[in-house]
């Protein structure tokens, strides 16, 4: 069954069928030709998928993100950014990947970071003399943040489907995520002098202290979430329903932003984007429980041990391998239909499985924003009404710091697992 699984799953997706209703077509058909298994389980095990407290994360997230984005929030964090790092030449690039930082530190997704802070800074940085194609791939890779930066809904659902702590995820992608975010930062200022651009970015930016006082609210935000998690005081599910009222209070009322009408639209675009997402949890849920059927997690670590010798050929095999699935699978697939199998194989090599979903998630994430399928990177050329050809040679320097940073995280384990162990010991 192990072949079949596979010998179908792959045509489905290159046909173009929606992932969750491949992986449904595809378990169905295995069911009923390849076991004995009563189709009755079918509807069972897509419920299952669903009925998980840390789930409920996922939706609030979503929403607390596009609250931040009608809200006025994510406008002010553009601002602070500005002001903070707007003096240095290439500032305004800079700014870009810092108000991702800040925005992903409550949003947990790259895609409403890419649509929420492009929108603002795209046109921006356009207007100052960036190229177009520039500023989308700056845009695209800066957003690959939002799933690096707790709370990350990737790891929400790696932790989901391998047992893992959420807690100590979030803990251990701290260190990685700002390893990233300062890589990017460095790039930046010396690439903007290379290209001779960003000369005139401190244009129009508030002083420090004003753009401090207007944003207060919105900084609160991620200090209230992420203290509240690190601190004991709620869980991250728990955390997220904080999220969506603190964005409520402060959006409508404080910043008077949000009214009945945009409340409407990001209700609409939090369930349509929620939905697509637990449709595939749910569909992945059952396509692990005929993974797991077919032993092909033991199959495939007794391969791997057979022919790999040590931990190094094992990270630089698995490694390739992401990169290449974050390409052409959407992430939350790739994570609930790879992790369970790939998880047990990694700890035979000595890998500690919170370390190697950090590796999982910056390796997916990388996806996100490479052709041919990368939805940052079509959200960025979307806002930035750009066609994917055109941004493909800018994004290239940026693709290759990510994945340098990447290789550091991998060998240094230590970088993503210091702070668990101090927390969690």
């Amino acid at each position: 069954m192990n072949a079949a699984l596979l010998a179908l799953l792959i045509p489905f997706f290159a046909a173009g069928i929606p992932i969750a209703i491949s992986i449904v077509m595809v378990s169905v058909i295995s069911l009923y030709f390849f076991t004995n298994i009563p189709l009755v389980v079918v509807p069972q095990r897509l419920f299952v998928g669903l009925d998980s407290f840390p789930l409920m994360a996922i939706p609030f997230f979503i929403l607390a993100g596009n609250l931040m984005s009608a809200g006025g929030i994510s406008e002010r964090l553009v601002n602070l950014a500005k002001a903070v790092v707007g003096q240095v030449r290439g500032g305004l690039a800079c700014t870009c990947v810092l108000t991702c930082l800040m925005f992903a530190s409550v949003s947990g997704s790259s895609v409403a970071t890419t649509f929420a802070i492009g929108a603002i800074l795209i046109p921006a940085m356009v207007k100052h003399g960036y190229p177009k194609a520039m500023a989308a791939a700056i845009q695209a890779s800066s957003a690959e943040l939002g799933v690096l930066i707790p709370p990350s809904i990737p790891l929400i659902l790696y932790g989901v489907s391998t047992n893992t702590s959420i807690g100590k995820l979030f803990t251990a992608t701290i260190l990685p995520g700002m390893f990233i975010a300062v890589a990017l930062l460095l790039f930046i200022i010396i690439w903007v002098r290379v290209r001779d651009l960003g000369r005139n970015d401190a244009d129009n930016s508030l002083s420090f202290w004003r753009a401090l006082k207007e944003s207060f609210g919105a900084i609160m935000m991620p200090v209230i979430i992420l203290g509240g998690i690190y601190g004991g005081i709620f869980t991250p599910t728990e955390a997220s329903a904080v999220a969506v009222v603190y964005a409520l209070v402060i959006g409508g009322l404080v910043y008077r932003k949000l009214s009945i009408a945009d409340l409407i639209s990001v209700f609409k675009r939090t369930a349509i984007s929620s939905s697509t997402v637990m449709l595939i949890i749910s569909a992945a849920s059952l396509f692990s429980f005929l993974i797991g059927r077919s032993e092909l997690p033991e199959q495939l670590s007794a391969f791997a041990t057979s022919q790999i010798d040590s931990q190094i050929g094992f990270l630089l095999a698995i490694n390739l391998l992401l990169f290449m699935i974050g390409m052409f699978v959407e992430t939350s697939a790739a994570i609930l239909i790879l992790a369970p199998i790939l998880v047990p194989v990694a700890m035979q090599f000595g890998v500690d499985p919170v370390h190697f979903g950090i590796i999982m998630v910056v390796n997916l994430a990388l996806g996100m924003f490479t052709p041919p399928l990368g939805v940052n990177l079509f959200a960025a050329c979307q806002v930035a009404n750009l066609a994917v050809e055109k941004i493909v040679p800018e994004l290239i320097p940026f693709v290759l710091v990510v994945i340098s940073c990447l290789f550091i995280i991998t060998w240094f384990p230590g970088l993503s697992l210091w702070l668990p162990s101090l927390i969690y010991p």
